[in-house]
């Protein structure tokens, strides 16, 4: 069946979905995205993730392209249209259309607003966790409102594709010598006492709206969290690691840098985590 994207107020194939060449998200990365999950039948963290989407979209001086009742609406019926059952949703907001400069357009230039829909492989997901994956470790140079979650992804990318060539699932990324989160992901280590200790929040890192679920579930779990930067060092020699995202829940991390962690197994701490954030989202 032809996949159905959403662009500028139409449904229509995707084969047939473009935008403007002068829309500044292609132009200048000047635009936000969020993901959303959707398993059995319901969506995952949705509020968490339209209330970022909204703050993105203030951070950056962008207008709401539609209410947040609209915005929920065309996504059901995307999904509906695309007939799908696990899924994630792709949406992304840009500043709009307008001649090329570098400040913003005049008053009165719509936002562009676009989405798609893919299917998600929850039995892949599972493998992946029961297995565990590597990290490889790059330098951050993103630039410093990370927290915003905006299109402009270059560094990422880089980032991503050495761990790919490395065989690695994620790249953890370091700056002044402590790591702040993956490319696509938060990261996480287990100490020796069970703590769990993640990135603070703030301009170096994006606030996840999975790791704060897992946040969630970890006090209800009665399992510590501390949030403050750990090194690599701290990192290669902590009991589990993990990364959290929602497209990849919580992902037990068996190698940084071919450095085995938790003897190279997915962690108990971690497994726990995972079954406890699907219980959250499964209502």
């Amino acid at each position: 069946m032809a996949r159905i994207a959403y662009v500028n107020g139409a449904y229509t194939p995707l084969k047939d979905a473009f935008v403007h060449i002068e829309d500044r998200g292609y132009q200048f990365a000047d635009g936000i995205y969020e993901v959303v999950v959707r398993v059995g039948g319901r969506f995952w963290d949705l509020d968490g993730h339209l209330a970022r989407w909204s703050r993105s979209l203030k951070e950056l001086s962008i207008a709401e392209p539609m209410s947040e009742r609209a915005l929920r609406l065309i996504i059901h019926r995307l999904v509906e249209k695309n007939r799908l059952g696990d899924c994630y949703i792709y949406m992304q907001a840009t500043r709009g259309v307008a001649p090329r400069n570098h400040t913003f357009p005049l008053e009165g230039t719509r936002p562009s607003l676009v989405m798609t829909v893919k299917p998600l492989d929850m039995n892949k997901l599972n493998a992946n966790a029961q297995k565990g994956i590597s990290v490889i470790t790059e330098p951050d140079i993103r630039w410093d409102r990370v927290d915003i979650k905006s299109v402009g992804l270059l560094a990422n990318t880089l980032a991503k594709e050495n761990a790919k060539k490395a065989g690695s699932g994620e790249a953890w990324l370091v700056r002044d010598g402590k790591i702040t989160e993956g490319g696509s992901s938060n990261a996480w280590i287990v100490d020796k006492s069970g703590a769990l200790i993640t990135h603070p929040l703030g301009h170096e890192i994006l606030g996840g709206v999975t790791r704060q679920a897992v946040i969630a579930c970890a006090e209800k779990l009665q399992i510590r969290v501390i949030e403050r930067a750990f090194s690599v060092d701290e990192a290669e020699n902590a009991s589990e690691a993990f990364i959290t995202s929602a497209t990849n829940l919580v992902t037990p991390v068996t190698a940084i840098d071919g450095v085995k962690i938790g003897g190279g197994k997915p962690g108990t701490v971690a497994l726990r985590l995972r079954e406890a954030y699907i219980a959250y989202n499964a209502g």
